[in-house]
């Protein structure tokens, strides 16, 4: 398990990362809404809000929703819905010390279309490859995969420091630390260990933020820095 802290890849592009920032907000804000329990019960809000592959791709009974709205539309909705403090914790802190670089490397409007087109990836991802699942599937950390992959395609020997098995600081390249992460992600996905998450969903956004990247960042961003800060 790694952590990260801080990195010091230099923002170039620009002042601060705005749509970086508006994004945390946005997650942050509804994970207190649905806190307040204003937003309905847990169950309400997976049938209402969150990916389930059976009613996605095979027009299951949508019974228990207090939204009905196309299904489609959870593809979306589902990036930001968190139960857990600690899941949205984990989540905003990859968004946190990765999210900037990448907003810089193709500016904010281009990064919230990549954020949500590596979210949006992960939840198909995740529903081709259970489509009879009923399980829903909630959470950023499909397009937060994709972040960390683009961040790893552009800035493989940046220094990260992080606490590897949660206590230990260090300071470890990203082709290092990342690239055990997302074969983590992997692992644990072909291993299937039978918990909750849904690592098909990681290996998706992954694979978006991979394939995407090149067509998002600015012409004067190299692939592969061979920068070593």
């Amino acid at each position: 398990m790694f952590l990260p802290l801080h990195d010091n890849v230099p923002l170039r592009h620009v002042r601060e990362p705005f749509a970086n920032w508006v994004l945390l907000a946005l997650n942050v804000a509804v994970y207190a809404w649905i806190a307040s329990g204003y937003a309905g019960s847990n169950t309400q809000i997976d049938m209402s809000f969150g990916i389930i592959p059976s009613v996605l791709l095979n027009h299951a009974d949508l019974t228990g929703a207090t939204l009905q709205m196309s299904p489609k539309w959870t593809l979306l909705t589902s990036l930001f819905v968190h139960y857990s403090f600690w899941h949205l914790a984990g989540n905003m802190l990859f968004l946190y010390v990765f999210g900037d670089n990448i907003e810089d490397a193709m500016g904010p409007w281009r990064y919230l279309l990549f954020y949500v087109a590596c979210g949006i990836s992960a939840g198909l991802f995740y529903a081709w490859w259970e489509p009879d699942s009923d399980a829903p599937l909630i959470g950023a950390s499909g397009a937060i995969a994709g972040i960390v992959a683009a961040y790893l395609v552009l800035y493989p020997r940046v220094h990260v420091l992080g606490l590897v098995f949660n206590w230990l600081p260090l300071s470890i390249p990203a082709w290092l630390c990342l690239g055990f992460w997302m074969l983590l992600q992997l692992a644990e996905a072909v291993l299937g260990h039978g918990d909750e998450v849904g690592w098909w969903a990681h290996v998706g956004g992954i694979l978006a933020g991979v394939a995407l990247i090149g067509l998002f960042k600015y012409r004067d961003v190299p692939l592969f820095s061979p920068e070593d800060e």
